[in-house]
């Protein structure tokens, strides 16, 4: 029992720590790591309903690659928090938001990873209900649109600052 105790104390530290570290990106960073993990694990299983039926070491290395690389685009979101906040405070103005942008990206790869597992659970046999795809989209359209950037505009660098 006191491993246990030991091994509650030791996740509740861990937890405690990220939380103070993360703010307010603490549930959406939690929350897309386990749509990783999830995604990653119905991929595996769906693997053999798709057209070439294999798992290969390749394919899976690819898929962790991916997934690390969606968490460094939320650190890539709060270095843009951290600079807009520098910016701001030479201009004079308080920002009194923290982490907006990472917030969005991690808002925007949730959304991506649940259209995925759904895809997978599809691919599986899994009988999804109807309403479940369109919500999953419309909150990602819905994270997309908030930011109101268009993808199509380009600097005279191709696309370099």
């Amino acid at each position: 029992m006191n491993n246990v105790n030991t091994a509650k104390v030791i996740v509740t530290g861990i937890m405690a720590f990220l939380s103070s570290i993360l703010g307010v990106l603490y549930i959406p960073v939690l929350l897309m790591v386990a749509c990783n993990i999830i995604d990653y694990a119905t991929g595996l299983m769906a693997a053999k309903y798709r057209t070439d039926g294999k798992i290969s070491s390749y394919k899976s290395i690819r898929g962790i690659q991916k997934k690390v690389t969606m968490w460094l685009l939320v650190v890539v979101g709060a270095i843009i928090d951290q600079l807009l906040k520098y910016a701001s405070g030479a201009l004079g103005y308080d920002l009194h938001i923290t982490f907006l942008v990472a917030c969005f990206v991690a808002i925007w790869i949730i959304c991506n990873e649940l259209i995925s597992i759904l895809e997978n659970m599809i691919d599986i046999g899994v009988s999804i209900p109807k309403f479940l795809m369109p919500i999953v989209k419309n909150i990602k359209r819905y994270t997309e649109n908030a930011v109101n950037i268009d993808e199509n505009e380009e600097d005279d660098n191709n696309g370099n600052i």
